[in-house]
């Protein structure tokens, strides 16, 4: 409130006490005082039913698969089915705690949560687990746990936070897009170790595509794939199982019982189903035909079980996630959650898209599994959670409403004292 005062004499030098107050004609573009709501805004409900719906189903589809397997290798037809249910609930307390928790927080957990995943990764090469000839678990009892899972939230969670407090500098080669690249290729380099090739695949990408949604240059991009590609030859021809992978890639029948042979079976699985498929429970191949039936290939028997209209119904549900995880990017209150939206929405599109396409044989195989319906533990747990984590952002307006501060209407306010002033004359103050 600013206070004026002009000092007005009249024939007698003295003032009678009087107060007037004039107030401002309503203006029509002010609003009434009101309070904000507190209530929490709704989370996506199309977003959280396509995710609990893959779920469900792949919870079906791991029985189908692994059934026979799991009779004739630990004595139990639920033996897996068992274990998915366990890890599906644990996963669906994760998203609970994550919708419910404000994803601002994520800010002030960036860089400790990207110090422990890079540690974590360099650990599980030197005292992780030995499983086909792949270094990437922890195992805790009956548990196990693959760090390059966390690897993915932290990266996505670390460049929402920098590109988001760097706004403008993106467009900066040094500032902008060098340091990105280079914890990028830090995670994807500890990944090619172990060897995970299809995650380290989906880190780049995922890195790249939020550079590109962030505004750095496209010829910075071209730079990086430019830069990728000897890395990428050597990787594939300096090591004679990824050489010969990518030879049964290009002609895989030549190399039926060899290299190939995984992709000729799914192959064979998805040509089986035709369009309607053989029937749920009914499939062929995950009768030690098809090696990983429950995991990696899941979407084989999912081909062959329930046909081209099954394969395109699972297609089209993550279509649908992609769509709504946009939209929350777009709606988003704030840039940061704007690029985590994008980031954790870009890693499921693309990793559902890797998986098809190597089940299909478009890709050579990557050992990458199929989000919310491949078995996986540790895997469904931290995607569920960071599903929680886009439907919180999918709120839109601020979760964490604050009770705003009434509205109020400006007046003036004329005040005149009766004191007496050197020289005489009445005091007027006017108030606003």
């Amino acid at each position: 409130m600013r206070e004026a005062t002009r000092t007005i004499p009249d024939a007698r030098g003295e003032a009678t006490p009087t107060i007037v107050t004039l107030g401002l004609p309503k203006a029509p573009f002010l609003p009434e005082p009101r309070l904000a709501p507190t209530t929490l805004p709704p989370p996506d409900a199309i977003l959280f039913a396509a995710v609990l719906g893959l779920v469900g189903f792949g919870v079906v589809m791991v029985y189908s698969a692994s059934a026979v397997y799991a009779t004739q290798k630990f004595g139990a037809a639920t033996y897996f089915l068992r274990r998915d249910l366990l890890w599906a609930g644990l996963g669906l307390v994760a998203m609970t705690i994550s919708v419910r928790t404000d994803y601002g927080a994520w800010r002030r957990l960036c860089y400790p949560l990207l110090g422990a995943s890079i540690a974590l990764l360099g650990a599980v090469l030197v005292v992780g687990a030995r499983i086909n000839g792949a270094r990437r678990w922890f195992h805790v009892g009956p548990l196990s746990f693959q760090p390059a899972e966390l690897a993915k939230l932290a990266l996505v969670v670390y460049l929402a936070y920098s590109l988001a407090k760097k706004a403008e500098k993106v467009r900066s080669f040094t500032v902008g897009f060098v340091p990105h690249m280079i914890v990028c290729g830090l995670m994807m380099l500890l990944l090619l170790k172990q060897p995970n090739l299809g995650t380290a695949v989906i880190l780049g990408l995922t890195t790249l595509l939020l550079l590109f949604v962030a505004g750095a240059k496209l010829s910075y991009i071209v730079i990086a794939f430019l830069g990728a590609a000897p890395v990428v030859y050597q990787a594939i021809v300096g090591t004679p199982w990824r050489m010969r992978r990518m030879l049964a890639y290009l002609d895989p029948w030549h190399y039926r019982y060899d290299v190939g042979y995984q992709v000729t079976e799914s192959l064979i699985s998805v040509g089986s189903g035709g369009v309607r498929g053989l029937g749920l429970g009914d499939g062929r191949q995950k009768l030690f035909f098809l090696p990983e039936a429950h995991t990696d290939y899941i979407m084989a028997i999912v081909g062959e079980e329930l046909g081209l209209v099954g394969i395109v119904s699972i297609a089209s549900v993550f279509a649908v996630i992609v769509w709504r995880g946009a939209r929350a990017a777009l709606r988003a209150r704030d840039p940061f959650g704007c690029y985590m939206a994008f980031g954790i929405t870009a890693m499921f599109g693309l990793q559902a898209i890797v998986n098809i396409s190597v089940v299909l044989g478009a890709l050579p195989t990557m050992g990458l599994p199929l989000p919310f319906v491949s078995f996986g533990g540790s895997t469904l747990v931290v995607d569920l959670f960071a599903i929680g984590v886009l439907l919180d952002i999918s709120r839109g307006a601020d979760p964490r409403a604050r009770r705003s501060s009434l509205t109020v209407r400006p007046s003036i306010k004329i005040v005149s004292g009766n004191r007496k002033r050197p020289g005489g004359g009445r005091r007027i103050t006017v108030e606003v």
